[in-house]
Formats: structure tokens, C-alpha cells, sequence
């Protein structure tokens, strides 16, 4: 059943539209970048969008910083949200559990199939965006004296190449967040598009919620306010606290979220 819906996801073209779309603002912001010379001041704009143009190898990073909080939640939640719901919308969900499958198991390969395309998309982000920047921007070689990291202190290419990894991992842990809540919405509806719009509307109200001040209480709970915690892996030393909070949240959340999905999803009436 895992290798059904991993093949479904992988020939399905909106799997590759999405992805190739995510990989496409990074690259025109590079190209920009090039053609400009003239990157936002320190401390402006997505996290290393101005130390790109000394060294494109810092490119994955920024580029994961460019997409994060907008354009890959919205293709995380919208694939997520049609794992069950776009199911029921068109018919084949009932049809689907007619077979011995077991609704505990085609909600586990819908998860694995979900999870596959959140790291999938992560990695050809970064790895796009390593390409665009070594050929684009160009590579400053990573010695002593080149500043690489918040803290500005040099890194070698093995550490750079390692953070970058961590970074990886960190923000696709942080998408299975949206996942899990889109995914628990689409086993409560037949609309993927409410699926995906219910998911959206949390990490919206969890945004604002993060910015205001009235609301300092819940802050550190909510789902999106560890998000950018990634920059840590490149301070020097680096920082582990918000890292693992973050890590920590989003398991909450993602343990909760998907229970609630599979207490729902094994007891609903399927009538679609």
C-alpha cells in the first residue's frame, strides 16, 4: 500500500509543478541577486540573503529561509490535504477500503506518501538552490577569515556542508507540523480544498499570534514560532535551545494531530 501511494505521488504532475515552483522563486531571487550585485543590509530580509553574493554556498540556507513561511506550507498543506479528503471528493475512498487494506493502514501510507513529498521538496530546494548559487553567485572558498556564520566566525566546507543538513532535516520536521494538521482535517471533511484552507488559516492565526504581545503566554507553544530556529545550526557555537523546543513542539503537535486523524478516520461513517 506505502509503495501505491509513493508511486501515485511521484507520477502525479501537481507533485512536480509544486516542487518546480518552490525551486523557481529561489532561483529568480539569485538571478536578481546577480544581476544586481546588490543584496539586502544584514539583518534584512530571509536569513543570509546577504551574505549570498560573497559566498553562494550559503545559498541552500537562504533559499530555505526564502520559501519557509509562505510557499512551502501552502504546498505541504494542499498535498496533505488531499491525502484523505481528495480521496472521498472523487469517489474512490469507499471503493478504496472495500479492498482488505484497513483504514489504519492507508492512513499510515498516506502519511509516509505526505512525508516523502515534504522532504523531497526540501531537498530540491537546497539542492537547486547549491547548484544556482555555485553557478550563479559563485563560491568563495571557505577558509579563515571568510564569514560564514551569524556569529562571524569562518566555517570549513565539511561544517558548512553539515549545518546545511541539519537545516534540511529541521525544516522538514517543522512541515510535517503543517502536515499533520491538514492531514487531520482532511480525514474530517471531503473538501481537500478545506482541507488545505483549515490547515493554512491555523499557521496564519499561529503567525499573528507569535507578534503580539497580548498573547506572550501561549507564544512558545504555538506551531510556527520555532520555525526559523534553523539559523542557530549556523552560529558559532551553535545554539540549541530553540532548536530543540522546536523539535520538541512540532513532535507534540504532530503526535497529537495525526492521533486525532486516526481516532477520526477508523470510527467516520464512509459514505464517499
Amino acid at each position: 500500500m506505502i509503495r501505491v501511494e509513493l508511486r501515485k505521488l511521484l507520477r502525479r504532475r501537481r507533485t512536480w509543478v509544486s516542487i518546480l515552483l518552490l525551486c523557481l522563486l529561489p532561483t529568480v531571487v539569485a538571478v536578481f541577486l546577480a544581476v544586481s550585485e546588490v543584496g539586502p543590509r544584514p539583518g534584512e530580509g530571509p536569513a543570509f540573503l546577504s551574505a549570498v553574493l560573497a559566498n553562494g554556498s550559503l545559498y541552500p540556507a537562504a533559499a530555505l529561509g526564502i520559501v519557509l513561511p509562505i510557499f512551502l506550507p501552502i504546498a505541504v498543506a494542499v498535498v496533505a490535504g488531499d491525502a484523505i479528503a481528495g480521496e472521498a471528493s472523487i469517489g474512490t475512498l469507499r471503493y478504496l477500503l472495500v479492498r482488505p487494506v484497513g483504514r489504519t493502514r492507508l492512513l499510515v501510507a498516506k502519511l509516509t506518501a505526505v512525508s516523502a513529498f515534504v522532504l523531497l521538496a526540501v531537498l530540491a530546494v537546497a539542492v537547486t538552490a547549491y547548484v544556482v548559487g555555485i553557478n550563479v553567485l559563485g563560491s568563495a572558498p571557505v577558509v579563515a577569515g571568510a564569514t560564514t556564520t551569524v556569529s562571524g566566525t569562518p566555517l570549513t566546507s565539511g561544517q558548512l556542508a553539515l549545518r546545511t543538513v541539519l537545516t534540511i532535516l529541521y525544516v522538514a520536521w517543522s512541515m510535517l507540523g503543517v502536515a499533520a494538521v491538514s492531514l487531520f482535517l482532511s480525514t474530517i471533511t471531503d473538501s481537500a480544498l478545506a482541507a488545505a484552507l483549515g490547515g493554512l488559516s491555523a499557521l496564519v492565526a499561529s503567525t499573528v499570534l507569535v507578534t503580539l504581545d497580548a498573547a506572550s503566554s501561549v507564544r512558545d507553544y504555538l506551531p510556527t514560532r520555532y520555525w526559523l530556529a534553523w539559523v542557530d545550526f549556523f552560529r558559532d557555537p551553535i545554539l540549541w535551545r530553540d532548536i530543540e523546543r522546536g523539535v520538541a513542539v512540532q513532535g507534540v503537535y504532530v503526535a497529537v494531530l495525526l492521533g486525532m486523524a486516526w481516532a477520526n478516520f477508523t470510527t467516520r461513517d464512509i459514505t464517499s
